[in-house]
Order: structure tokens, then C-alpha cells, then sequence
């Protein structure tokens, strides 16, 4: 596995995050997701579904597609 992708993947939801001025355990609750979870995602730590990017980019209110075209 790339663990660069991860690691660009968990900096992108952390500075959208960081856009809206919310906690990852806001973004966790608004995505339905643990708050650690949140963390190990920003940290690189874990490959994640298509289903919980879907849920994070609901939550970060933004498109899909962004959280893939950033460049870090």
C-alpha cells in the first residue's frame, strides 16, 4: 500500500477541516464516524472506504471530487 496516498488523503481532510474551524470530533459527528477514527485518518493510519469519503465530504460540505483533484 502507498501510505503517501494516505498521508496526502488524511492532510487534505485535515485542512478542509480546519477551513470550517471544526474539532475532528465535530467532523466526526457530523460524518457519523468515531472521533479517533477522524485522528487515524488524518494521520495517514487507515485506508478508508468510498463510503466514509462520501460521508466526510458531506460533512467537510464540499464535493467528492475535491477531496481527489487537491494537490498537496
Amino acid at each position: 500500500m502507498n501510505n503517501q496516498i494516505l498521508n496526502n488523503f488524511g492532510l487534505i481532510i485535515q485542512r478542509e477541516r480546519k477551513k470550517l474551524k471544526i474539532s475532528q470530533e465535530e467532523l466526526a459527528f457530523r460524518a457519523g464516524l468515531h472521533r479517533t477514527y477522524i485522528g487515524m485518518i488524518e494521520r495517514g493510519e487507515k485506508n478508508i472506504t468510498l463510503i466514509n469519503i462520501h460521508k466526510l465530504a458531506n460533512a467537510l460540505q464540499i464535493p467528492l471530487s475535491k477531496l481527489f483533484e487537491e494537490k498537496i
